[in-house]
C-alpha cells in the first residue's frame, strides 16, 4: 500500500476508534445502571447521571485513545494479517487506557463519580467494539467485491532484472492491497505494447524502476500513464542513501525529490514545540516560587567572586552559534586556564571533560552533581534556541575540531537539556564515537514519546546524581 493510502486509512481508523472508545465509556455507565447486571457482578448499582460529572473525561479518551493504540503497534499491520497480533496489541492498548484513566481519576478525586466496576465495564467494552469493528472490516474486505474495489491492478516496468527485484519485493511485504498484474520491459517493448497491456487487465496504475534506464524512456511511460488517466509510480531508488529517507513535494509548482534524514514537519514537531515552551515556563516557575533559582543564585554569590551566571557560545541547530547559560560553577577565570589542563582531560575526540577540576568551587561541585547548574537553559529553551530532549551542544571551538562529518549530523535537530547520552551512562561514557552514536540514535528514532521516556528517564538520574562529574 502506498505510504499515502496507508495515513489516510490509518487516520479514518483512528477517528472511528476514538468514537467507539468515548461510546464504550458511556455504555459503561449504561450497563452499571442496570440494576441486575450489577448484582450478577457483586457490584453496587451507580446511577447514570453520576456520568455527567465525569463527562470531560471523553474529551481526554477521544484523542488519548487511539494513540496509545498507536503506540502498541495497533495501526502497523496489514488489515488481513494475523488475527492474534491484533488482537495482543488491542488488548495492551486498552490496559493502557483503562489504567490511565483510573489513575487520572484518582489523581483528580473522582473515583466516587467512576466506580471501580464502570472502569472494568469500559476496558471490556472498549476491546470488545473495537474488536467487533476489526471483524467486521475483515469480513468486508475478504469478499469479492471487496477485493475488487479494494486491490491495485498494477503493471512493473523496468529492465529484466529491476522488474525480479521489484515482484520479489512486494511479494515478501504480502500485502493483498496490490495484484502484480503484467509487466513491461522497458528497454525493448515499444509505448504501443503498453497501451495494449493497460486497456486489457484495466490497470490502476504502473510502477517505474529508473535504477539503470535512460530517463527519456521513464519520460515516456509517464506520459503515455498522464493520457490514459493511469497513476504512474516512479520508484525513485536510483541514488542510493543509508540514513536520508526520500519525500516528494513541489516549490513553485515545480516537482522536488527531498532527500531528509531528520523528521520532517508534523504534530509530533508542532507537539515537541509546545512541550518545550510550556513545559520550561512551567518549570521556570515553579522554581522561581519554590525557591530554587534564587536561593542558588544567592548562594553562588555569597561563595565565590563573580557573577552568578555563566555564558558561553555554543553551536545549536545546524551549527549556528547561541549564548547558553548556566550558574557560575567554576571561578572567574576558568577559561583562561583551561588550556593548562588539557592534559588531563578523560574524553577521547574534540570534546573536554575531567572529573576533578581544580577550576571548579565547593558550591558548584554539588550543583554539576545533580545538574543545578543546567537550570538557566530552560531561558534558552523558551528562547528557541534549544529543545528540552536533544544532543547536548557543545562549545564552537570543539565543533570546529571535528575530524569527521558524520559528528555534525548531531547538529541536525536543536540541541537539548537531556538526552540519551545523559540517561544511558551520562559522564561514564569517555568515547567520544560513543557519545555521537548515542545523539545520532535518538535522531534516527526520534518521536515524541521517546522525548516523554527521556525526560522520565532523567529525573532518578538527576536526583540520584549518578555518572556526574
Amino acid at each position: 500500500m502506498l505510504q499515502r493510502d496507508h495515513r489516510f486509512r490509518t487516520q479514518v481508523h483512528q477517528l472511528t476508534d476514538a468514537c467507539v472508545f468515548v461510546a464504550a465509556f458511556w455504555l459503561a455507565y449504561v450497563l452499571r445502571d442496570n440494576p441486575s447486571l450489577s448484582h450478577l457482578f457483586g457490584l453496587k448499582a451507580v446511577s447514570g447521571d453520576e456520568f455527567y460529572k465525569i463527562e470531560w473525561l471523553c474529551l481526554v479518551i477521544f484523542p488519548i485513545a487511539p494513540l496509545v493504540l498507536e503506540s502498541q503497534g495497533f495501526y502497523n499491520r496489514i488489515i488481513l494479517g494475523s488475527r492474534p497480533a491484533m488482537l495482543w496489541s488491542l488488548s495492551k492498548g486498552c490496559f493502557i487506557v483503562t489504567i490511565g484513566l483510573v489513575l487520572l481519576l484518582f489523581l483528580f478525586k473522582q473515583t466516587p463519580n467512576a466506580p471501580r466496576g464502570v472502569m472494568i465495564f469500559f476496558g471490556i467494552i472498549g476491546f470488545s467494539l473495537v474488536w467487533a469493528k476489526e471483524e467486521l472490516l475483515r469480513l468486508a474486505l475478504s469478499s469479492r467485491l471487496a477485493k475488487a474495489q479494494y486491490r491495485r491492478r498494477i503493471i512493473i516496468a523496468g529492465t529484466p532484472s529491476e522488474i525480479i527485484r521489484l515482484r520479489r519485493m512486494l511479494q515478501s511485504r504480502g500485502d493483498d492491497s496490490i495484484e502484480i498484474t503484467a509487466e513491461f520491459n522497458i528497454a525493448e517493448a515499444t509505448p504501443k505494447h503498453l497501451i495494449e497491456l493497460l486497456h486489457e487487465h484495466s490497470i490502476s496504475g504502473v510502477l517505474v524502476s529508473a535504477r539503470h534506464t535512460q530517463l527519456e524512456r521513464v519520460e515516456s511511460v509517464i506520459q503515455l500513464c498522464e493520457i490514459e488517466g493511469v497513476e504512474a509510480w516512479l520508484f525513485a531508488d536510483f541514488f542510493a542513501t543509508q540514513i536520508a529517507h526520500a519525500s516528494f513535494d513541489e516549490m513553485f509548482g515545480h516537482p522536488l525529490l527531498i532527500f531528509r534524514s531528520t523528521p520532517e514537519a508534523s504534530w509530533q514537531i508542532l507537539a515537541k514545540l509546545l512541550l518545550d515552551f510550556f513545559g520550561a515556563l512551567t518549570l521556570l516557575a515553579f522554581l522561581t516560587v519554590i525557591p530554587v533559582i534564587p536561593l542558588i543564585a544567592v548562594v553562588i554569590k555569597l561563595t565565590s567572586p563573580g557573577p552568578v551566571f555563566f555564558r558561553q557560545q555554543r553551536s545549536g541547530l545546524n551549527g549556528a552559534p547561541f549564548n547558553i547559560f548556566k550558574f557560575r560553577t567554576m571561578g572567574s577565570n576558568a577559561e583562561q586556564l583551561k588550556h593548562e589542563l588539557a592534559a588531563m582531560n578523560e574524553m577521547s575526540g574534540p570534546v573536554f571533560k575531567v572529573t576533578n577540576d581544580p577550576r571548579v568551587t565547593p558550591i558548584g561541585k554539588w550543583l554539576r552533581k545533580f545538574s543545578l547548574d543546567e537550570l538557566p537553559q530552560l531561558f534558552n529553551v523558551l528562547r528557541g534556541e534549544m529543545s528540552l530532549v536533544g544532543p547536548r551542544p557543545l562549545p564552537v571551538d570543539e565543533v570546529k575540531r571535528f575530524n569527521d562529518l558524520a559528528h555534525r549530523r548531531r547538529l541536525s535537530v536543536k540541541p537539548g537539556l537531556t538526552c540519551l547520552w545523559q540517561v544511558r551512562g551520562r559522564n561514564k561514557i569517555t568515547d567520544f564515537q560513543e557519545w555521537v552514536r548515542l545523539d545520532l540514535e535518538y535522531i534516527d528514532n526520534w518521536s515524541i514519546w521517546l522525548d516523554l521516556f527521556i525526560l522520565l528517564r532523567t529525573v532518578p538520574v538527576v536526583f540520584i546524581g549518578t555518572g556526574a562529574k
